[in-house]
């Protein structure tokens, strides 16, 4: 336990820190980083630019292919036999059969919740007008019910019911972390809210800490949701091995990358704003490593990359649905992003999804982190495969090991 307060410290006292030198040396006023609320307005960045958006395009591309063909390759050689085939077919059927029939009733509740605020959301009445910028917290506290729900049906587990310390720890865990990336938004700029009108410092930070309370249990709600289609991971149980022999050796070096991304957030917001994604992850793992602590990537090491994936895919679906809703809302955010401001998707510009891969996993990692293992921290594997198998003989969590 001590050790992991000491990872934190030097992550938080780095992450702060680091940022204000570039700002310092940029001969930028420091204090008005400091201010609270932290507010953000738009800011002019640096024009469109094809070679930097093909240039980007190309680096997501060529990280994410490889997962993709050994994905793709796993499911032609299971399809590729007619048993592997009824197989499927067995299991597709028993699946849906299973979702339908075991679907819990508060589950339904959450269902009609949802889309009864996503209605109020996206419209105007008078009657709703006092409380029309408050829709985002309750949108996703339905979603979040709802993502549990549907593990629930598909598996008969879900960390809402079987792991409710480790559920309700995530909310105020999450504020923080959300509180943490306002903070880095502030040297880079990206996005900048509207429709909150002028608020007091404390109307400020309760109707802020509120909605940033619901990112990690969707998230991770989300990814367990995904744990249950083995199709979404398939072939990555077995994939390319992490080799961290010399862990101390590899924690300087991300130390190093990590540090010098935040100063460079601070120095270059304009060039160096995609690290605010990458760096803290990096400086929380190295960290890790240096400190010989269990990191996120521990089953990487053995070639298992399955949880790293779905976190990162369970990030881009919740990323899906915070812009969608987002879109027509009172109370919403707009961007302002370097380079590759165009093909907006809602307000996120097209490349900006890619942002939210390195998040899902930060959101894993800080999990992990911040979380006794007595809350049995970490994404439960809950498979589809496994409906018929107790709880106990599931794969264990990170934390669990």
């Amino acid at each position: 336990m001590r050790s992991r307060w000491v990872i934190l410290s030097w992550v938080l006292a780095l992450s702060a820190g680091l940022p204000l030198l570039g700002v310092w040396l940029a001969g930028k006023p420091v204090a008005s980083y400091l201010e609270f609320p932290p507010t953000t307005q738009f800011v002019a960045h640096e024009p469109f630019s094809w070679p930097v958006f093909i240039g980007l395009v190309a680096v997501i591309v060529g990280m994410l292919a490889p997962f993709v063909m050994r994905m793709l390759r796993a499911m032609s050689l299971d399809a590729g036999s007619a048993a592997a085939q009824n197989h499927v077919v067995r299991i597709t059927f028993h699946e849906r059969r299973v979702s339908l029939s075991r679907f819990p009733w508060w589950g339904w509740l959450a269902v009609v919740w949802t889309m009864g605020w996503w209605l109020l959301a996206w419209t105007r009445f008078e009657w709703m007008q006092p409380l029309q910028p408050h829709t985002f917290t309750p949108l996703w506290l339905g979603y979040i019910v709802v993502v549990n729900a549907l593990t629930c049906g598909r598996t008969g587990h879900c960390m809402l019911l079987h792991r409710p310390r480790y559920f309700l720890s995530l909310f105020p865990l999450s504020a923080a972390f959300w509180w943490f990336f306002e903070y880095l938004n502030r040297f880079v700029q990206n996005w900048h809210y509207l429709g909150g009108g002028e608020l007091t410092e404390w109307e400020y930070l309760v109707r802020a800490t509120l909605p940033f309370a619901t990112v990690l249990p969707a998230v991770l709600g989300t990814a367990e949701l995904l744990t249950t289609c083995p199709r979404l991971s398939a072939g990555l149980d077995q994939f390319v091995r992490i080799d961290f022999a010399r862990s101390r050796q590899w924690g300087w070096c991300l130390l190093g990358v990590a540090g010098a991304g935040l100063f460079c957030i601070g120095l270059w917001p304009d060039y160096a704003f995609s690290l605010v994604w990458v760096a803290p992850l990096l400086l929380i793992t190295a960290q890790q490593l240096i400190r010989d602590e269990p990191t996120i990537f521990r089953e990487a090491g053995h070639g298992d990359w399955r949880t790293l994936w779905v976190v990162a895919l369970a990030a881009l679906v919740c990323g899906w649905f915070w812009e969608m809703w987002n879109f027509y809302s009172l109370a919403r955010w707009e961007y302002a992003v370097p380079f590759v401001q165009r093909f907006k998707v809602f307000e996120m510009p097209l490349l900006g999804y890619a942002g939210y891969l390195p998040f899902g996993l930060e959101c894993l990692a800080v999990a992990d982190l911040c979380l006794s293992r007595k809350f049995s921290g970490g994404v439960a594997y809950y498979r589809a495969l496994e409906l018929a198998t107790d709880l106990a003989q599931r794969k264990p969590t990170v934390a669990e090991r």
